[in-house]
């Protein structure tokens, strides 16, 4: 049983997303799916895909969130997974916006989908991190980031 009592930092951040990225490819990573109604909660028992049981005990300033960081080392890693998949979808402006934007999410080693031309990055974190990120792409215009109600 691992006792879990803060989030460490989330999965898209640097230096999390490099070393999540390598620990996946020998298969260290563990996921903790939980509802979007427990993201509220700061103390809890779960158990990950991999079945190591977990104790949450969080500080009142922390809220578990899609792509949460609980536990990284070099053994492995425990990530949190929401239930149900929350995107961001891409609109590049052309071709060439398309492939500069499929350049830097593939560095990013971010999870992707295609829907039609669209793009959707799959949020391992805050939204806000993933548009910070995405701000100079954005800003000149190569491509439009869609809320769920575009």
């Amino acid at each position: 049983m691992q006792i879990l009592s803060s989030i460490l930092g989330y999965a898209a951040d640097e230096p999390f997303d490099s070393a999540l990225h390598d620990l996946s490819h020998s298969g260290k990573v563990e996921y903790l799916t939980i509802s979007a109604d427990d993201t509220s909660r700061r103390r809890m028992r779960a158990m990950t895909d991999k079945g190591t049981e977990c104790v949450i005990v969080l500080n009142r300033d922390q809220q578990l969130s899609d792509g949460a960081v609980l536990s990284i080392s070099d053994n492995g890693a425990i990530v949190v997974r929401l239930s149900q998949q929350k995107w961001l979808s891409l609109e590049a402006q052309n071709h060439a916006a398309a492939l500069e934007v499929g350049y830097f999410i593939g560095n990013l080693h971010w999870k992707v989908e295609f829907e039609g031309e669209r793009l959707k990055v799959a949020l391992q974190g805050p939204l806000q991190t993933y548009l910070d990120r995405l701000e100079l792409l954005i800003e000149t215009g190569k491509i439009r980031a869609l809320t769920e109600n575009d």
